[in-house]
């Protein structure tokens, strides 16, 4: 079992159990999955205040709330408790552009010589998890919701803005990752 807990679970496994979710949340109870709303919620309860966009009765999404905590103690788990004891599968191409960057693969998910308390004081680190953060945060409000809501969600209640916005998430990436990041790592 144990075994079976550290290895990547197949697409066919992952896929239908996440689709499955949908569905089950609706039914239960009209909920709809999404992350992005939960840190409103969140500030809602904690920030009580004269904010118009944290006046509204927070308490009837909390079980949101529980959903965030279990996808926390859930990586939790998957990370330290049930972690593959295996390298991270990297591509061939992937492994040959990282070298031209000369970034060193290590075990873990991120280069750690980028991806460090000292890397992030240097102006590479500070558009990486700064300004990149600051546009993740943006763009989710803007596009309102993430990329679990508007694609696991949305997608599949055959939202027209939630297909624009998954377009627009995967059109950003791919212009980071062929415009964005080689400049920042030569």
């Amino acid at each position: 079992m144990i075994h079976w807990l550290q290895q990547p679970w197949p697409w066919y496994v992952a896929g239908p159990l996440i689709g499955l979710s949908v569905p089950l949340l609706l039914v239960m109870g009209n909920k709809r999955l999404g992350i992005s709303s939960s840190l409103r919620h969140i500030c809602a309860a904690c920030m009580p205040g004269k904010i118009p966009f944290l006046q509204y009765n927070w308490k009837q999404q909390r079980w949101n709330l529980y959903f965030v905590l279990g996808i926390l103690i859930g990586g939790f788990l998957a990370g330290y408790v049930f972690a593959n004891p295996h390298p991270v599968a990297v591509s061939q191409h992937t492994q040959a552009m990282l070298q031209q960057w000369h970034i060193q693969q290590g075990a873990g998910l991120l280069p750690e010589q980028w991806f460090n308390w000292h890397q992030l004081l240097s102006w590479q680190g500070l558009m990486l998890t700064v300004v990149g953060g600051f546009l993740v945060g943006f763009g989710t409000r803007y596009a309102d919701g993430c990329t679990s809501g508007h694609g696991i969600f949305g997608l599949s209640t055959l939202q027209w803005p939630s297909l624009v916005a998954l377009m627009a998430f995967f059109a950003g990436g791919i212009v980071s990752a062929h415009l964005i990041l080689p400049l920042l790592f030569q």
